[in-house]
C-alpha cells in the first residue's frame, strides 16, 4: 500500500506538459535543477528534492560534479519506498570532464545510478564537450595546463560509450550539454544514436535563437539552465556587463500584468517557447511557484513577442576555467565564428 503523500498545495503532475523526444519517449516540461554545490549543502539540496516530488515535480536534473547525488538519491529512494513509481519520474545525470574515456564514462554512469538509488537513468549527458578538469571552487583565472579544445575523435569515443549505455539498458536517452552548432553537426554526422537533448544556457537575455532553432529542427530537445538568469551563480561567472533578467523592464511589466513574480514570467516564456527550464531553489514555496508558472496563466502571443526584445547575448556561464593554453579568451569555447578551434595544429574533420 502506497504511503507517498503529495502536499495539499501540490500541482497534479498530470497537468505538467510532456514533451516527446526523438526516440519516442517523453519528459516533463520543467525540472528541478540540483546545482548548488558551490554554495548550498548537499543535505539542503536533497531536502528540496524530497519536497519537490511531493509538490508535483517528476523531473530531477542531477550531475556527478554537483557533489550531492548520494543525498539526492536518499530522497528519491524514500519516495519510491513510500510508493511513488519509478516509471513516473524522469531522472537525468551528467558525466564530468575528468571521466572522458569510454571506461571511465561507463563507470561514472554506474556510480551515478548507484548514488541516485535507481536502476537506470532516463537521461545522461556529457556535461562539457571536452575533458578539461578544474578544481572545485577555483578562481576564474585558474587554468589547467592539460586542458585542450574539442577534439571530435575523442568526443565520439565517449559517445560510443554513451550509446553502449543505451544498448545495455542503463540509460534510456542520451544527450549533450554546452554543445554548439559546429560541434553538433559533427556529432550528428557520426553518431549511431542521435542526441535526444542538448542542455544549454537559456534565459530572456541569452536566447541563443540560432542554436535553439537548430536543435528543434534536428529533433533535439533544448533543456535550459540558468532560466532565471542565475542570480546566485558562482562569483567567478559574474562580470560587470551581466544583465539581470528579472529586472528587465519588459519582464517586470509582464509580471505586473499577471500579478506574479518576474521569475514566473521567465519560466512561462521558457516553457511556451519549447525549452525545458530547470530552475534551482532551496525554498519549497519557490519550487511550487516555478511549477505553477508552466501549468497556468500562460503569456499572450504579444507578451512572448515582447520578450524577444530582451535578447542581449548575455552569457552568464562563460566557462573561463575550461580554457586551454593558447586560447584567446572564453569565446573560444563557444565557436563564435562558426568554426571549432584546433589544438597544436589538429584539424577537426
Amino acid at each position: 500500500m502506497s504511503t507517498f503523500q503529495m502536499m495539499p498545495e501540490a500541482v497534479d503532475p498530470k497537468k505538467v506538459p510532456q514533451l516527446k523526444l526523438n526516440n519516442g519517449l517523453t519528459m516533463p516540461a520543467i525540472g528541478l535543477g540540483t546545482f548548488g554545490s558551490d554554495h548550498v549543502a548537499a543535505d539542503d539540496v536533497a531536502t528540496v528534492v524530497g519536497q519537490a516530488l511531493r509538490l508535483g515535480y517528476r523531473y530531477i536534473d542531477c550531475a556527478a560534479c554537483y557533489g550531492n547525488e548520494p543525498e539526492v538519491g536518499r530522497e528519491l529512494r524514500r519516495a519510491m519506498d513510500e510508493g511513488l513509481p519509478r516509471s513516473e519520474m524522469f531522472i537525468l545525470s551528467k558525466v564530468w570532464n575528468d571521466m572522458h574515456t569510454p571506461e571511465k564514462l561507463i563507470a561514472a554512469c554506474k556510480k551515478s545510478i548507484a548514488d541516485l538509488g535507481v536502476e537506470y537513468l532516463d537521461g545522461y549527458l556529457i556535461h562539457w564537450p571536452f575533458p578539461n578538469y578544474h578544481a572545485p571552487h577555483c578562481d576564474v583565472d585558474a587554468r589547467n595546463p592539460e586542458s585542450r579544445p574539442y577534439i571530435h575523435e575523442e568526443f565520439m569515443a565517449c559517445w560510443r560509450a554513451m550509446e553502449q549505455l543505451v544498448d545495455e539498458g542503463l540509460v534510456k536517452s542520451i544527450g549533450t550539454s554546452n554543445v554548439t552548432i559546429p560541434k553538433m553537426k559533427l556529432i550528428l554526422r557520426d553518431c549511431r544514436i542521435r542526441p535526444a537533448f542538448n542542455e544549454m544556457e537559456l534565459h530572456p537575455a541569452m536566447q541563443q535563437g540560432e542554436l535553439f532553432q537548430y536543435c528543434l529542427d534536428e529533433g533535439i530537445q533544448p533543456i535550459g539552465f540558468c532560466p532565471l538568469g542565475s542570480p546566485d551563480r558562482p562569483a567567478r561567472d559574474c562580470t560587470p556587463d551581466d544583465v539581470a533578467d528579472m529586472k528587465m523592464p519588459v519582464i517586470m511589466d509582464i509580471a505586473k500584468a499577471h500579478n506574479c513574480h518576474p521569475a514566473e514570467v521567465c519560466l512561462k516564456w521558457a516553457a511556451q517557447r519549447g525549452q525545458v527550464p530547470i530552475p534551482f531553489t532551496t525554498k519549497a514555496r519557490n519550487a511550487l511557484s516555478n511549477l505553477k508558472a508552466v501549468t497556468e496563466d500562460p503569456l499572450t502571443a504579444v507578451e512572448m513577442e515582447a520578450i524577444r526584445s530582451c535578447e542581449r547575448n548575455c552569457r552568464l556561464v562563460k566557462g573561463q576555467v575550461f580554457l586551454w593554453p593558447g586560447a584567446t579568451d572564453w569565446t573560444d569555447l563557444w565557436d563564435i565564428d562558426g568554426t571549432i578551434p584546433g589544438w597544436n595544429g589538429y584539424e577537426n574533420k
